[in-house]
């Protein structure tokens, strides 16, 4: 297995800030790893240093990407001989959210899905929720207002500020119901080849379920407590473009080594 950062923008010997420690832990471990310029990638040019060798497993750790783009990267990295762990198809099943709902249905927030331009209070006619949780299949408004439409009638001023501040809606949009959730109970797990993982060696029954059913080598599964004291679960994830948030690097690279 070969780790694939992309590398400092003044600097192609060092992986990005972003991922400089993430690096300089695979390296300490004797975990191989090769950089590579994201902004030739995006011009066309794909040229990772060092070379990959044929027949090695690639996992990516970098900036997001929409799945056309990961898609691009998956057939660069094909045409040097090397597979990425994830397929472009398990990549979408992670990261756009109607992808894994069907999966999750009953351990996370009733959804409803939309297209940019509908009619987002006839698509929650009948709901009666709290409140609305609206966000693109990605990304929620994580500043400004916040992505809680009180109404119906809130949730287009929602969606065109997540436009507006993302730059587009990526896929579409989701409405969730809001559930009462404890914000300071929020977990990220990783599920590496069917397996979780946790950062402190301790797995829920529900993340290990999740990890089990859903179809992806590698992914992260974000949970929280109700106030009513049940775990929810929030988002998941393409493991290669997830944050470690509390996770340690070493951490994070021990999972990598499990098989």
């Amino acid at each position: 297995m070969r780790l694939l950062f992309p590398h400092d923008p003044f600097n192609k010997a060092i992986a990005d800030d972003n991922y400089a420690d993430e690096w300089q832990a695979a390296n300490a471990m004797n975990v191989p790893c090769s950089l590579f310029s994201f902004e030739h990638f995006e011009e066309g040019e794909f040229r990772p240093l060092p070379a990959f060798a044929v027949g090695e497993t690639v996992v990516y750790r970098g900036w997001m990407l929409r799945p056309e783009r990961y898609a691009a990267l998956f057939d660069a990295c094909a045409a040097q001989g090397t597979t990425l762990v994830t397929t472009p198809a398990g990549y979408r099943h992670c990261h756009h959210l109607p992808e894994w709902y069907a999966s999750c249905v009953g351990d996370t927030p009733e959804t409803v899905f939309a297209s940019r331009d509908a009619d987002f209070a006839a698509a929650v006619a009948g709901k009666n929720w709290p409140a609305y949780f609206v966000k693109d299949y990605v990304k929620s408004l994580s500043s400004m207002r916040g992505s809680i439409a009180a109404t119906p009638a809130e949730i287009a001023s929602v969606v065109d500020l997540i436009a507006q501040y993302r730059g587009a809606i990526e896929g579409g949009v989701c409405i969730r119901c809001y559930e009462s959730l404890l914000p300071e109970t929020e977990e990220r797990y990783f599920a590496w080849r069917g397996r979780a993982y946790g950062r402190d060696g301790r797995v829920p029954a529900l993340v290990a379920s999740i990890a089990a059913r859903i179809d992806s080598p590698f992914f992260s599964i974000d949970v929280v407590m109700s106030a009513s004291g049940q775990l929810r679960l929030i988002e998941l994830g393409d493991g290669q473009v997830s944050d470690r948030k509390q996770w340690t690097a070493a951490q994070f690279l021990a999972v990598l080594m499990q098989g």
